[in-house]
């Protein structure tokens, strides 16, 4: 299981229970995106399962904040440094 997801209260909570890779990456954002377009959330949050992911996590997540951004869905990372979350602001412009 690459993703698991709860909704509570118009938020969609997401849980990535490892780093991504190549062979992945493509398979988790489309799962986030199903969610989302299935759930309609006011609000995705996204666990992440290190602090620093790995870069094909990072581009997984940046494809689903970029989907969100344009729904006007606001994403948020939980367990994220910092560094991470910048990376993450800057990959999705």
């Amino acid at each position: 299981m690459i993703i698991s997801h709860a909704v509570r209260h118009h938020v969609l909570h997401v849980t990535l229970h490892h780093d991504l890779d190549v062979t992945n990456r493509a398979a988790a954002a489309l799962q986030i995106q199903a969610l989302v377009q299935m759930h309609r959330p006011n609000r995705v949050v996204v666990g992440v399962p290190t602090a620093d992911p790995t870069p094909a996590t990072l581009s997984a997540l940046a494809r689903a904040h970029r989907m969100c951004t344009s729904l006007g869905i606001p994403l948020a990372l939980g367990g994220a440094s910092a560094r991470t979350r910048r990376l993450l602001d800057v990959a999705a412009e």
